[in-house]
């Protein structure tokens, strides 16, 4: 055997070798991807989860914000056929304006800022907004790594040849969806 065709096997040997690994590397990141999603939607669907125990503790006190109260429950019940990233994305942005106006409106009630269920839910609310700040920013930090490698040489090629598709990033509709929901009741 000629040392130009022990060369060439090396080669091809080497280029499928890498074509594999590259092709891992990208399955991995899609997974990635995948998982992080998973845990924005688990974290997403705790604070949807909480919120009829919230609604009903604060019904009791302001009765006439009946229509805040009904937004956030249209709004529970939009989740569950949310399919995108985009629309749970939008639907997260809605309920946190929401979310925000019943905590502002808890503010002129200093009967429900102290009850212990109102407190204790708003507690978990803190908790679960936390939870998916970070999982958003894990998300999105997951997403640009492997849309990133989808654009990058050598791996764009082989994502080209296996249908590797870019991700959505989460993100919100509007500024004030932007913000985290602000949950202080004053613990002084």
């Amino acid at each position: 055997m000629s040392v130009t065709v022990i060369a060439i096997i090396a080669i091809v040997v080497i280029l499928i070798i890498a074509i594999i690994a590259i092709y891992n590397g990208l399955v991995k990141a899609r997974l990635r991807v995948e998982n992080a999603w998973s845990q924005i939607d688990v974290q997403l669907q705790r604070r949807f989860d909480l919120i009829p125990n919230f609604v009903e503790t604060v019904k009791g006190y302001v009765s006439h914000e009946k229509e805040v109260l009904e937004k956030v429950t249209e709004l529970r019940t939009s989740w569950a056929s949310a399919e995108t990233v985009s629309q749970k994305a939008q639907l997260d942005g809605e309920l946190s304006n929401a979310l925000k106006t019943i905590m502002a409106v808890s503010e002129n009630y200093p009967d429900l800022k102290a009850n212990q269920n109102f407190s204790e839910l708003s507690e978990e609310l803190r908790n679960t907004e936390n939870k998916i700040s970070f999982s958003r920013q894990f998300y999105n930090d997951s997403v640009t790594m492997y849309n990133t490698k989808l654009a990058t040489f050598p791996s764009n090629i082989i994502a080209g040849m296996f249908n590797f598709t870019n991700k959505d990033l989460f993100k919100t509709e509007n500024e004030e969806a932007r913000k985290n929901v602000k949950v202080d009741f004053g613990n002084n």
